[in-house]
């Protein structure tokens, strides 16, 4: 279910992404490109941007459906977690020969005092 929920997720991300660039602006744009100018007519009379607004809203809504949906499952998923699974710490881990490892100590180094004259 998860995997058909995020498939369709994509998909839609796609979609959002072009429509949003196919739409006319003020300027210049990527509509242009791609038969923005001459694509009125095929839309009809009233052009391409209602019904790149309506298609806008239909992709949006159904964006953040996905994403709701997503996230439900993510939370309520049952199973272990990697956090939960550690069971030693990192300065109890073994070596591959099942001994432990010891920690080995460090000499602090000394700094020369800021104060002292050269």
């Amino acid at each position: 279910m998860s995997i058909l929920l995020i498939i369709l997720h994509v998909i839609v991300c796609v979609a959002i992404i072009m429509i949003v660039l196919l739409q006319t602006g003020k300027g210049a744009d990527i509509g242009a490109a791609f038969g923005g100018g001459s694509s009125q007519t095929l839309f009809g009379s009233t052009g391409a941007s209602t019904f790149l607004s309506k298609a806008t809203t239909v992709v949006a809504v159904i964006f953040m459906i996905t994403s709701l949906s997503l996230a439900y499952i993510s939370a309520h998923k049952k199973g272990s977690s990697v956090m939960t699974d550690a069971k030693a710490p990192v300065e109890q881990s073994t070596a591959q020969s099942g001994d432990v490892i010891p920690k080995q100590e460090t000499t602090p180094v000394q700094l020369p005092d800021a104060n002292e004259k050269k």
